[in-house]
């Protein structure tokens, strides 16, 4: 299967399992999506991912869904692709986006790879916006 915009099948694949109450979820790896795999971690939106190299072609990205215990809600709210292969969207060190009004993150590809909104405003460089998070 071919897909044309693999960040896109990325969140879509997140979105999917937790709808389902899924615990794991299976994505097709890249750098890209190890990356945004490691920040979504670093951020505390996922229990934990292993990165499975063996598996097929480019190798898989297994991630462990993080519910909320009690109400059994997924952590994560919304995931939104804001750069789309279509339409471009990209932001300079100074006009960084805030999410949810700082309660989310902002996870965008710049010169010194991918960071979050708060990294990029820290280290002073804007980039792509691929997706918010909350």
């Amino acid at each position: 299967m071919y897909v044309t915009d693999p960040i896109a099948d990325y969140l879509t694949r997140i979105r999917n399992a937790q709808s389902a109450g899924h615990r794991i979820v299976e994505i097709p790896a890249s750098k890209i999506k190890k990356k945004m795999t490691e920040i979504l971690y670093d951020q505390g939106y996922i229990l934990k991912y292993k990165f499975d190299d063996e598996a097929g072609k480019q190798g898989l990205i297994k991630i462990a869904l993080k519910y909320l215990p009690g109400t059994g809600a997924p952590v994560i709210q919304k995931l939104i692709r804001i750069s789309k292969p279509g339409l471009r969207k990209y932001t300079s060190a100074d006009e960084v986006p805030r999410v949810l009004n700082g309660l989310g993150i902002a996870i965008i590809s710049t010169s010194k790879g991918l960071l979050t909104a708060k990294q990029a405003k820290a280290n002073n460089v804007g980039g792509e916006v691929l997706c918010h998070v909350y």
